[in-house]
């Protein structure tokens, strides 16, 4: 899967699970992907407080993310 392969299925997934966050006030945006196993996000809105934004991240974002691109290894919330 060639680099743009790549961002292109990791905005997939991220359009799968954005209507989720946005139920909930939040939303989510893709920073960077580097050495093709590490996804860079930033949770926003209601998301950036929340008391379970963690698994949210694990459980919600980075499973979707591994359905679409399964070489992903970690997603990490970077905080602004």
């Amino acid at each position: 899967m060639t680099q743009e392969e790549l961002k292109k299925n990791v905005e997939k997934a991220l359009e799968e699970i954005r209507p989720f966050l946005q139920s909930d006030g939040g939303n989510i945006s893709l920073l960077s992907i580097e050495d093709g196993t590490l996804v860079k996000v930033q949770l926003e809105g209601a998301c950036t407080n929340c008391s379970v934004n963690q698994m949210t991240l694990k459980s919600g974002v980075e499973m979707t993310i591994k359905k679409y691109a399964p070489q992903i290894e970690q997603v990490i919330n970077v905080v602004a």
